[in-house]
């Protein structure tokens, strides 16, 4: 109406309103009165915008009906109770018979003025009923042994209890909820109100709500499931009425009359189009799928329960980064990341989540696992620790992560000997719902904790916090940034001192940690870094884009998301989850971590460090190992990665590297294998080599030409699928 599709309005109002030709210039509009419009120029004029409609719109052709189920229901009465009734069980299939005292249906709705509702409106929307199926007959004695008889011949019966019935049913005797009365059959509603007066809305409720009743009982189903949204009742959403400006009312509020289309017009336009947006907005996932989170949750249960696994349907739950944000936001606490973690673990469970979506993420886990880059141990000369610095995959895959820094300081600071942890909690292995697999790293963590006597755990990475706290509870874990700031001060030399604010970025996964956000802030104040919050912050901070392992399931949008943050402010962030630094550095946001401000490093300008990229991070991890080891315990470590040809790579080749998630141990794997003898394709116009290989779940091709015993890539890319033949069997 707000646009002047009168037409269109009226195919609004008809999709859900019975006889729309009558309860449209005749419903009393009560949802006036709770309209959030009210505190800004008073509430929208709904009943006096939808009779302009129903005057000025054209009516619709005959509503869908369900086909013929062989059920019948009875009707005694005609006025608008029953009326009703007869429209919706009609539409489900059921032969609907009215009985009517009266020569013409309509009740007490044929002695209203014309002016209220002409008599050509009641006598459309008879016939509309009548080409939908439904027989009226007229002049019949409305007694108990009329009620008698149909309750033999009908499957069920509708009683209206309008003024003068001469049945005689108590009200109390009713169900309130299902509206059935002592007879098994038998439904009654249509009562007057408490002063005798006839609602035409309660009413129409009461036709309805006896019509679902009815259509159950017919089919021989329960009568009070899932019946708390009928009729009047309270809404979880919520709209925030921030920044609405107040508008006044058009129409008068005793307006009875029909508006003038222009005055309709106006009005309508004041409606607030209330909906439940609070996380939209914030979100680019839920934004991206252009929906709510109600029919999220829908459409993944629905997939769930015919267990098809849907490709669309399992992105959509594999893009989610699990972060809560929307929970947060939510005045009603939805969780959108339970139900999504929920449905993979079940999609898991059942084969139907595919193995090569988080398959990148896991392998990266368990390197990080793997002897190459794992270590527990004491400090020098002590069996046993009280804590353990356990510093994250994700920190110790950086160059000039600090990590020997921190773990030096730790050691002079803190009494009881400080252990050191190189490995990753198994977050990865929670996130894709493989529960197992997590439980067995948390389990195979404890043992190594046992071992050097239960320390405390102190963990630069807020991910690594919330996974303890996820499968491990009993072991006592605290964040690097709460020792620094409450325990044992900073190193005297610091750091390097950002020039101007710099931004905070919290981890999602810090979103409960108050102490360790205020640490952080704590800690930069003593630095005398300037601080400034961003627009979503703390409680309220938005993901990076790695969350949920959404970037390897839905690389595009995660790449939205990190965009998105890092526009929120033209200052340098600062971040304390590796990933996260990397993540904005990859999108060209100058970003350090709190440890290029805390520790003294090597770069001069560690914001402008680039993002190091994923086999960086394989080869700094295994090498960070072998460091420590020799450095620290005097261990003779030798370098055990593996050999291949040395690789010269281009800027654009590794970034689609990156994006494919192909590192460079997978490059010289292949070329190994093609200089070996194996299969290859020869370019002839060029002499480039197109060599691929088949390790797991994914198959690697690489172009490269070989100049003195170096492979130059010329391109890598991947495909996760497997091509079956029909003579040879599964071919690569």
């Amino acid at each position: 109406m707000a646009v002047d599709d009168v037409d269109g309005a009226r195919k609004t109002l008809e999709r859900t309103l019975p006889l729309p030709g009558v309860l449209g210039l005749l419903c009393e509009h009560p949802c006036e009165k709770p309209c959030l419009r009210d505190a800004l120029g008073g509430t929208v004029a709904i009943g006096a915008v939808e009779r302009a409609c129903i005057t000025r719109g054209r009516p619709g052709s005959k509503p869908l009906c369900m086909p013929g189920k062989g059920k019948t229901a009875a009707i005694l009465g005609s006025d608008i109770s029953a009326l009703t009734a007869a429209w919706d069980l009609a539409k489900k299939g059921v032969a609907v018979t009215i009985f009517t005292s009266g020569e013409q249906a309509g009740g007490h709705l044929r002695s209203l003025p014309a002016a209220t509702l002409p008599p050509a409106a009641l006598d459309e929307a008879l016939a509309m009923l009548g080409r939908m199926g439904v027989t009226i007959t007229t002049g019949q004695t409305l007694d108990a042994a009329l009620l008698a008889r149909v309750g033999t011949d009908f499957s069920g019966v509708y009683v209206e209890m309008t003024p003068g019935n001469p049945l005689g049913l108590a009200r109390a005797d009713v169900d309130t909820l299902t509206l059935l009365a002592k007879e098994p059959n038998v439904f009654c509603g249509g009562w007057p109100t408490a002063d005798g007066a006839l609602s035409i809305i309660d009413m129409a409720t009461d036709g309805r709500r006896a019509a679902v009743s009815l259509d159950r009982r017919i089919n021989a189903t329960t009568l009070t499931a899932s019946r708390f949204r009928e009729g009047p009742c309270s809404t979880r959403a919520y709209t925030n009425l921030e920044g609405k400006a107040p508008v006044a009312r058009v129409i008068p509020a005793d307006a009875t009359g029909i508006p003038t289309p222009e005055t309709a017009k106006a009005e309508a336009a004041r409606c607030l189009n209330c909906q439940c947006l609070e996380c939209i907005p914030k979100c680019a996932y839920l934004e991206h799928y252009k929906s709510f989170p109600r029919v999220y949750a829908r459409q993944i249960y629905n997939n769930l329960a015919i267990a098809i696994g849907n490709r669309s349907y399992t992105k959509m739950l594999d893009s989610c980064m699990l972060c809560g944000l929307c929970t947060e936001i939510c005045p009603e606490n939805f969780d959108m990341a339970d139900v999504c973690l929920y449905a993979r673990r079940d999609l898991f469970k059942r084969g139907k989540l595919g193995p090569s979506i988080h398959e990148f993420a896991l392998e990266d886990m368990e390197f990080s696992n793997s002897p190459e880059c794992s270590l527990f141990k004491a400090e020098p000369g002590q069996s046993t620790c009280a804590n353990l610095f356990f510093p994250g995959c994700q920190l110790a895959g950086e160059p000039d992560s600090k990590i020997p820094e921190t773990y030096a300081f730790l050691r002079e600071k803190l009494s009881g000997g400080v252990g050191l942890g190189l490995g990753c909690c198994g977050m990865p292995a929670h996130w894709s719902a493989r529960f197992e697999r997590f439980e067995e790293i948390m389990a195979a963590f404890r043992t190594q904790w046992e071992a050097l006597g239960k320390p405390r755990v102190i963990t630069a990475c807020a991910t690594c916090q919330e996974a303890f706290a996820k499968g491990a509870p009993d072991i006592p874990v605290i964040s690097l940034w709460r020792v620094l700031a409450e325990e044992t001060g900073l190193p005297a030399t610091a750091g390097v001192a950002p020039t101007g604010s710099v931004a905070i970025h919290d981890p999602c996964t810090s979103r409960h940690d108050d102490a360790s956000q205020a640490a952080v802030r704590a800690l930069l104040k003593k630095r005398g870094v300037t601080i400034e919050e961003l627009p979503l912050s703390q409680n309220m901070t938005q993901c990076c884009g790695f969350g949920g392992l959404a970037d390897v399931a839905h690389t595009e949008l995660a790449a939205v998301t990190t965009a998105r943050r890092v526009a929120q402010s033209s200052n340098d962030y600062v971040a304390t989850c590796a990933m996260c630094r990397d993540r904005f550095a990859h999108f060209g946001k100058r970003t350090y971590h709190l440890l290029d401000v805390l520790f003294p490093g090597e770069l001069d300008d560690p914001a402008a460090r680039p993002d190091p990229g994923f086999s960086f991070r394989h080869e700094e991890r295994a090498r960070l190992r072998r460091q420590l080891l020799r450095t620290v315990w005097n261990e003779d470590i030798s370098d055990t990665s593996p050999v291949g040809p040395a690789l010269v790579v281009s800027p654009e080749v590794r970034e689609r590297m990156e994006v494919r998630r192909i590192l460079d141990e997978d490059v010289a794997e292949v070329v190994s294998r093609s200089e070996a003898g194996e299969q290859h394709f020869i370019d002839a116009s060029n002499g480039h080599i197109l060599a691929f290989y088949r390790p797991r779940n994914v198959t690697f091709w690489v172009e490269y030409s070989m100049e003195n015993g170096t492979a130059v890539i010329h391109n890598a890319y991947s495909h996760r699928m497997m091509v079956y033949g029909t003579s040879t069997g599964a071919r690569q």
